[in-house]
């Protein structure tokens, strides 16, 4: 019988399929957020898993609709000040979302100028999409409208994203069963080798620009230079102190 899930289900998260999505996308999560630095990063969707935990920021959360996270909040509306976040991640958030360009214009509001967002989705031209389009009673998998990586990548342009990349994976069919996963798993090898974009999830990752504005870094070389000045003063302040004394 077929079965249809919420995503953040932890019954959908326990099975094969889930699994190994979630392991697939925690991977390439890791890597980018690794050395994204600031400090306050926000988790959307997926509140049982802590996609966060490879970043250094100093204050990470989750928040969700509802279930046991810091912030209880609609991903169109969320409690916090305008440019206060240096990260999100969105994981499958937009595709199950009543007005998911809503929860992108929520993202870039909360986030500072050159902040990051990282945004996962299931892919509706993969294998797993297209058979859950076309033979709805052939697999479990999360109900929702799945978006395109195109027309997510169109949005953040909009809204003043600056997409710095995007990644397919879970190249298998939409089987259920530790078995027939292993079966398949060369298509993931295949995937990786040829820059397949049929994968099953995608992972995009952007950053926000703002016109006109620029990051305010130390400036080293101007430190040295009045140190050097100071010195300078220092040494001729000495001199004359000692042909004072004579």
């Amino acid at each position: 019988m077929l079965k249809v899930f919420a995503l953040n289900s932890s019954e959908w998260l326990q099975t094969p399929l889930g699994a190994y999505v979630v392991g697939w996308e925690q991977a390439r999560i890791d890597a980018l957020v690794a050395d994204i630095f600031g400090y306050n990063a926000l988790q959307l969707g997926l509140e049982t898993e802590d996609l966060l935990h490879a970043n250094r920021m100093s204050f990470r959360l989750r928040s969700a609709r509802a279930g046991q996270v810091a912030v209880v909040a609609r991903e169109e509306a969320l409690p916090f000040a305008s440019a206060s976040l240096d990260l999100i991640v969105l994981a499958h958030v937009l595709e199950f979302a009543p007005q998911p360009h809503q929860v992108l214009r929520e993202a870039e509001r909360v986030l500072v100028a050159e902040g990051h967002v990282v945004i996962c989705g299931f892919n509706p031209y993969s294998l797993w999409g297209l058979t859950r389009r076309f033979l709805p009673r052939r697999g479990d998998w999360p109900h929702g409208q799945y978006l395109s990586a195109l027309r997510v990548r169109d949005w953040l342009a909009l809204l003043g994203f600056d997409v710095q990349s995007s990644q397919f994976g879970a190249c298998v069919p939409a089987v259920n069963t530790p078995v027939w996963l292993a079966r398949w798993r060369w298509l993931d090898w295949l995937g990786r080798r040829w820059g397949s974009i049929a994968g099953a999830v995608y992972i995009i990752h952007g950053v926000k620009r703002v016109p006109g504005a620029r990051l305010i870094l130390p400036n080293w070389r101007e430190a040295r230079a009045r140190a050097k000045n100071l010195s300078a003063v220092a040494r001729r302040d000495g001199q004359l102190g000692r042909t004072s004394g004579k």
